[in-house]
């Protein structure tokens, strides 16, 4: 089991020395959605909130996000990203809007928080939009798809066979 890095040998919290690691390229993809009723849902299809493109609004939200992280998680380093891509759909089964983000950076350490904060920020900039008439909404599965880079290398999420009969139906 791999040691937790942000605390010293007297157990107190500190931000972690990247100054000998190597300038890797390094990736990170997260996931999450937003649970919604379908008439919020068909109202963001339809482009005629009140308040604008809800979900390009919610994607430049994302990316303003990834770029502040290092701002809002105490201990992150802050980063030059390369790149940040956010995808936002529409699905229709579970009345929802899936949101992944894809995070670059060439650099000494990964961008995980980066896209982890991307998918939350872009979702709860579609839910400060909407609930005036939806207060219900319900963010859920927000995780970690895959990094790449660094030395621990590549990871890769494995989803039990439940994981992928529940996201077929919502696709």
């Amino acid at each position: 089991m791999n040691e937790l890095t942000h605390f010293n040998r007297q157990g107190e919290a500190h931000m972690v020395d990247v100054g000998d690691k190597s300038l890797t390229h390094r990736i990170a993809v997260s996931e999450g959605r937003i649970l919604l009723q379908a008439k919020t849902l068909e109202m963001i299809r339809r482009g005629d909130h009140k308040k604008g493109d809800v979900l390009g609004i919610a994607r430049i939200a994302g990316i303003m996000a990834a770029k502040k992280t290092a701002d809002l998680v105490p201990l992150c380093h802050p980063l030059s990203l390369t790149s940040v891509e956010i995808e936002l759909k529409t699905e229709s089964s579970v009345p929802a809007v899936y949101c992944r983000a894809r995070v670059e950076t060439r650099g000494q350490t990964g961008v995980e928080m980066e896209a982890l904060t991307a998918v939350q920020i872009s979702l709860l900039t579609v839910y400060d939009m909407c609930k005036a008439i939806d207060r219900g909404m319900t963010l859920q599965d927000i995780r970690l798809i895959r990094k790449t880079g660094g030395k621990s290398g590549d990871w890769i999420r494995k989803q039990d066979p439940s994981e992928h009969a529940a996201q077929d139906k919502t696709r």
